[in-house]
């Protein structure tokens, strides 16, 4: 049977399944599916409240797993290409040139590239020194709004990262992924709202998405819109 937990805002669904075994197991598969597996006669209320317990085991499990999710086909870096830019998809319009040099039009990405230069390297250039300008723009008001809980972070820093968005250190600097700039600028507000709760809340509890739930009602929309776009 499928059923499900409330954990804060997050909604949990689960495949329940009663064998002839002595304990509760819980496994989650790399398709983000949960599975529960109980003892005959197991009560339901009781079932749920374990899993419940669980929750940020499964939601961290769920985040691993989603970082293997097959990827779009990596970009070639020529004419015609479209790229993402704030969540708009734009086409990429190469050009040969004496100086290597970016321009966004607002209809086209407009790529100069000097001979024996790699359009990738420009691009990927531009990508950061645009998120290190529009990520401090979109955190400003946030970072604000988050010192009547009396936090502020440390720095705002920038670094790929392979299977996160975003992350807080024990220090309280919050590192954001320069990809997160192909997202809409709702998606970014999600990432950097999530950071800024740990600095209130270390871990996943359920306090935290309930602060979290409080700071960005919809957070759940624009978490799935940025697994869907940029997975």
């Amino acid at each position: 049977m499928i059923t499900h937990i409330q954990f804060g805002s997050k909604k949990i669904d689960f495949q329940l399944e009663y064998s002839n075994r002595k304990s509760l197991g819980i496994s989650v598969n790399p398709n983000l599916k949960v599975l529960v597996k109980a003892p005959l006669g197991g009560s339901t209320d009781k079932i749920k409240e374990i899993v419940r317990r669980k929750a940020p085991w499964i939601i961290k499990q769920q985040s691993f797993f989603l970082g293997f999710h097959p990827k779009s086909p990596a970009k070639k870096f020529v004419s015609g290409e479209t790229h993402l830019y704030l969540g708009r998809q734009y086409k990429l319009k190469v050009i040969k040139s004496d100086k290597n040099d970016v321009h966004f039009n607002g209809r086209e990405i407009r790529l100069k590239v000097k001979n024996g230069s790699s359009p990738k390297i420009v691009i990927n250039s531009w990508y950061r020194e645009r998120a290190k300008m529009k990520f401090a723009e979109i955190a400003e008001p946030l970072i604000e709004e988050f010192k009547k809980y009396k936090v502020e972070p440390k720095s705002i820093y920038l670094q790929k990262m392979n299977l996160r968005w975003g992350s807080c250190t024990t220090k309280g600097k919050i590192i954001l992924n320069p990809e997160l700039l192909k997202a809409p600028k709702g998606c970014i507000e999600y990432v950097i709202i999530h950071e800024l709760c740990h600095l209130v809340h270390k871990n996943h509890t359920k306090k935290f998405f309930k602060l979290q739930t409080k700071e960005m009602p919809d957070w759940e929309r624009w978490k799935h819109k940025l697994e869907i776009l940029l997975a």
